[in-house]
């Protein structure tokens, strides 16, 4: 935790910029959707004030619980938020954060050194778009009690008891109005909350979910989170499945003025990088001037010492990627006048920032090798095998282009291309088989749907370094049909199709293929995961008959449910669809292909901590990960076919 600030924090550090004006009508502005996605955002802005108080030094205990009816809690013990009248206004300082937008402590004055809610609009915004919220502030003498019903107060700030305590108490409920959905989840939200606890080393951070659907043996879902090691915990975390290169995180910090940024970082023996930055706990997934001077300053300090000892020859040298083998980083940047890109804080533009992360990174690290030449040396090697893969990757990737496999103009041979060119309207379906090519083909639309069949055998990429990945013929066919390239290379504005997806049986053995599938995406195009391009089709797994009726139903629910519906059915009427290659043109259209009838699912990047932990654990080099997370989820699974 942070050295307590002294400074004054009442009613005369609220300012306000502007009044809450049309966050009802345009939601979207201020969350970025009203889907789940925009649901959880509720939260987190919530939350995220509460960590505010935490960077101020002030709370150490925040707590989350999700009631009956998916009413919202978060309980702090920071200082509470001032009571008293703001003098612009003549209403309590507590109205004036909840009710009007731009308005808060956060802008400047004593307050806060530094903040993540830096805009002032999260307590307002959840609260307009709240059916209603109540707040409870306790400044350690009285308990202080507002409602509102959709941003409106229903009276004026009132206390109602007394406490020797202090901190705020939001509780809230989601306007169904405004949202698709009030279902939150659980798993999604105690993500969020750990890497809170990740970044906030002593924080307390606890989310409990007391909804009786989701209790198990009759007792609720509860996570607790508290991580005295701070990032150097995180990265730990990050790469518990894998196998360190070297035994202990490497940790950098520098202070200057009213910025400070921390580093932890540790290579495996892997060949995928991932590096998380944050500003102010904000997760900066667009990245920014903090995470680009940790990039050029680990390029140049590996360079540096390779030359140093010899162990970089002649002109040899490691790109950028070379050194990001295998690479898992934490960047927590805190500054005091924070610059991000939009509402939504997904990059930092703050260019001081690059300048103090490179000279940290560069002179630290530096030193740090200097100090563990053994460390450094593995670390080089590492480094200078992936230069190695590189260069092969780049012969093999030049033999396929002389041999036009990769030429912008030409398509793999089976490649069943659409009519359409706007890109806007085309999909592709990536098919296992020729079987079931053979049904899509008939199946699908030409003007705007292509079909792309895979054969050969599939590469598991969590496995391979790059090299292999452009000599794997089942990858190659998708790399050249999407014309994005891969890796280094990729560009989005190349892409072919504006939906990608993934139609595989609804078995184990399809299972496998989505998830190699998803693998490669999600190492190699990622991007294409995070602008939602990627969906997984859903095709259904009965095919149930009454009569001269033929219903279809997605799992055992509904198949019971059609069945009783329909009064019982034919003698083998309930059939299982055996594969896609075996369905006729017009079922595969009618069920998994037709827009107007289909269900598919947009694979969505939630947390990308969590997907790397997921990937390592299903396709990685441990089996005893593997094995303990198909026991712990075992109970999920129904009509599994082996």
């Amino acid at each position: 935790m942070q050295e307590k600030n002294t400074g004054t924090y009442d009613a005369t550090q609220i300012q306000v910029l502007e009044g809450l004006e049309a966050v009802r009508k345009r939601p979207g502005m201020y969350i970025g959707t009203t889907s789940v996605r925009g649901l959880h955002h509720l939260v987190y802005e919530i939350v995220d004030n509460a960590i505010d108080e935490a960077l101020a030094g002030v709370c150490d205990r925040i707590e989350v619980e999700i009631l009956e009816g998916n009413v919202l809690t978060v309980r702090d013990n920071g200082r509470g938020i001032p009571v008293g009248i703001e003098e612009k206004t003549g209403l309590s300082a507590v109205e004036v954060v909840y009710t009007k937008l731009h308005a808060g402590g956060k802008f400047g004055g004593t307050g806060y050194k530094v903040s993540g809610g830096l805009h002032g609009v999260g307590a307002s915004v959840v609260n307009a778009l709240s059916e209603w919220m109540e707040v409870e502030v306790s400044d350690g003498k009285n308990v202080h009690f507002q409602r509102y019903e959709r941003g409106v107060p229903m009276a004026p700030l009132k206390i109602i008891g007394t406490t020797d305590k202090t901190g705020t108490f939001v509780k809230f409920l989601a306007d169904s109005v405004i949202f698709d959905t009030l279902e939150y989840e659980f798993d999604t939200l105690a993500i969020r909350m750990r890497e809170q606890a990740f970044l906030n080393a002593g924080l307390n951070i606890s989310i409990i979910d007391r909804r009786s659907q989701e209790q198990e043996d009759g007792r609720p879902r509860e996570k607790h989170y508290c991580y005295e090691g701070g990032i150097i915990a995180f990265v730990e975390y990050i790469n518990k499945n894998k196998t360190p290169l070297h035994e202990k995180v490497i940790f950098l910090s520098a202070e200057k003025d009213d910025s400070s940024a921390e580093v932890a970082l540790q290579y495996n023996t892997g060949y995928n990088e991932l590096i998380l930055s944050f500003a102010n706990n904000i997760n900066t997934t667009e990245g920014g001037m903090h995470e680009t001077g940790f990039k050029t300053a680990m390029t140049r300090a590996l360079n540096n010492y390779g030359k140093k000892a010899n162990l970089l020859k002649g002109e040899e040298t490691l790109a950028g990627e070379d050194v990001r083998e295998g690479l898992a980083a934490v960047i927590s940047v805190k500054l005091r006048e924070a610059q991000f890109e939009g509402q939504t804080k997904t990059k930092l533009g703050n260019a001081d920032m690059r300048t103090l992360v490179d000279a940290l990174v560069y002179d630290k690290l530096t030193a740090f090798f200097e100090q563990n030449p053994a460390v450094a040396r593995a670390v080089v090697d590492k480094c200078i095998t992936a230069a190695h893969a590189r260069e092969a990757a780049r012969k093999a990737r030049d033999m396929t282009r002389r041999k036009n496999a990769l030429d912008s103009a030409t398509l793999p041979g089976k490649l069943m291309d659409c009519n359409e060119k706007n890109i806007e309207m085309t999909e592709i379906f990536i098919v296992e088989g020729d079987s079931a090519a053979g049904s899509a083909k008939g199946a699908r639309d030409p003007k705007y749907q292509a079909i792309l069949p895979l054969w050969g055998k599939m590469l598991n990429v969590e496995k391979a370094q790059i090299d292999k990945v452009y000599s794997n013929e089942k990858l190659m066919p998708v790399v050249m049909a999407l014309g994005t390239g891969i890796g280094e290379e990729f560009d989005i504005e190349k892409l072919r199709y504006g939906k990608i997806v993934l139609m595989a049986d609804a078995d184990v053995d399809g299972s496998h293929i989505r998830t190699l599938l998803l693998t490669f995406f999600f190492r190699y195009m990622r991007p294409l995961i995070e602008n939602g391009k990627i969906f997984i089709a859903q095709p259904p797994l009965f095919r149930i008959e009454k009569g001269k009726t033929v219903r279809y139903a997605y799992d055992d629910a509904e198949r019971d449910a059609v069945i009783a519906e329909l009064g019982g059915v034919n003698e083998n009427g309930v059939q299982r669809n055996k594969g896609l290659g075996e369905m006729n043109g017009d079922e595969l259209w009618n069920t998994t292909m037709d827009p107007a009838n289909r269900i598919i699912l947009r694979v969505e990047l939630e947390d990308a901590a969590s997907a790397d932990e997921m990937f390592t654990i299903l396709m990685g080099e441990k089996v005893e990960p593997r094995r303990e997370f198909i026991q712990a989820n075992a109970r999920y699974v129904t009509n599994l076919d082996v």
